[in-house]
C-alpha cells in the first residue's frame, strides 16, 4: 500500500495537471470564437462561389479549361488538412484514418495514391507511412491566411496540369457545432459542375437556383475563376479545420480536467483512509503500551 507521503505528491501532481488542463480549455474557448466567426464568414461566400461556378461550368465545355478535363484516374491525390498541434482528442486521427481508408480503397482498385498534407499532424503522420508525399506545409494553421491557400492551390493546380496526378480529393475536419466536427471529402480537381449548383441551404430549403446575367462572357469569366475558385474552397477547408480544432480542443481539456477531478476525489478518499488506518494502529500501539506497564 502506498505511503501517505506518496499518495499527497500523486494528488498534488494531478491538482498542477487539472491547472493546466483548465486553462487550456479557457485559451481554447477564447480562440474557438474568433475561428468560428471567421470560418462563418467566410463560408457563405465559399458556397455562393461554388453556385455560381457551377452555373457557369454547367454550360461550358469541359475540354477548353485544363482544370475540368476529366480523365482516366489513374493516380490520386488526396491534400489533407489538420491541425498543427494537438491536445485536441481524436480529431485529427479522425480525418487521417478518413484519408487513409480512402487511400486503401484506391489502391485495392489498383490506382496509386499520393497525399499533399497542410497541417504538421497529417504531415508527419503521411510522411513515416509508405505513401508517396508530394507536398506539405506545417506551421500555418494558427494563423490562417490566403496566400497559404494559394501557395498549396497552386502546388496541387500544377500536379494536375501536368498530369502528375489526375484527380484531387480534399479532406478536412468540418465543423457543425462544438460537440461535432465531422471528417469531409470533397472533389477539389477536375472542376466539375454536379454538385457545385447549390449550396447546402438551398438543398435544404429548395429554393430554386438564381439565373445570372455576366459580362463578359462565362467562358472568359471561368478561365479567370477557376483557379480562385480552387484557393478558396482550400481556404474554406481551412478555416473549418482551425475552428474544429479549437472546439474539439476545448471538449479534450474539459474531459481532462474532469477526469482529474474524479482521480483527486479518488486518491483523497484513498489518503484518507490510509490516515485513518495509520491512527488507529498508533491508538493500538498507545493501548497495548499501556496494558503492558499496569502488568
Amino acid at each position: 500500500m502506498p505511503s501517505l507521503k506518496d499518495i499527497q505528491l500523486k494528488i498534488q501532481g494531478i491538482k498542477k495537471t487539472e491547472q493546466i488542463t483548465k486553462a487550456m480549455n479557457m485559451v481554447a474557448a477564447a480562440k474557438l470564437r474568433g475561428a468560428q466567426e471567421r470560418m462563418e464568414q467566410f463560408r457563405p461566400y465559399a458556397e455562393k462561389f461554388a453556385s455560381v461556378m457551377g452555373v457557369l461550368s454547367g454550360s461550358a465545355n469541359p475540354s477548353a479549361f485544363p482544370l475540368m478535363e476529366i480523365r482516366e484516374v489513374k493516380k490520386e491525390l488526396l491534400l489533407v488538412v489538420t491541425s498543427d498541434r494537438g491536445l485536441c482528442g481524436a480529431f485529427n486521427a479522425n480525418i487521417i484514418n478518413s484519408a487513409e481508408k480512402m487511400a486503401q480503397g484506391l489502391r485495392g482498385e489498383g490506382k496509386e495514391v499520393a497525399f499533399a498534407c497542410i497541417g504538421r499532424k497529417g504531415a508527419s503522420y503521411f510522411q513515416r507511412s509508405d505513401y508517396e508525399v508530394v507536398y506539405s506545409a506545417t506551421d500555418i494553421m494558427g494563423d490562417v491566411q490566403m496566400f497559404n491557400a494559394r501557395q498549396a492551390g497552386k502546388e496541387v493546380s500544377n500536379l494536375f496540369l501536368d498530369g502528375e496526378v489526375d484527380r484531387v480529393q480534399l479532406v478536412y475536419g468540418r465543423f457543425i457545432n462544438v460537440v461535432t466536427q465531422k471528417p469531409t471529402l470533397k472533389q477539389l480537381l477536375p472542376i466539375a459542375s454536379e454538385g457545385l449548383g447549390e449550396t447546402e441551404e438551398e438543398e435544404e430549403t429548395g429554393e430554386a437556383k438564381p439565373v445570372y446575367i455576366y459580362e463578359p462572357s462565362p467562358e472568359e469569366i471561368l478561365g479567370t475563376l477557376m483557379p480562385l475558385y480552387v484557393n478558396v474552397q482550400i481556404m474554406h477547408a481551412m478555416l473549418e479545420t482551425v475552428a474544429s480544432e479549437q472546439a474539439a480542443r476545448m471538449t479534450a481539456m474539459d474531459n481532462a480536467s474532469r477526469a482529474c477531478k474524479d482521480m483527486i476525489d479518488t486518491l483523497t478518499l484513498a489518503y484518507n483512509k490510509a490516515r485513518q488506518a495509520s491512527i488507529t494502529k498508533e491508538l493500538m500501539d498507545i493501548v497495548g503500551g499501556a496494558e503492558a506497564l499496569k502488568g
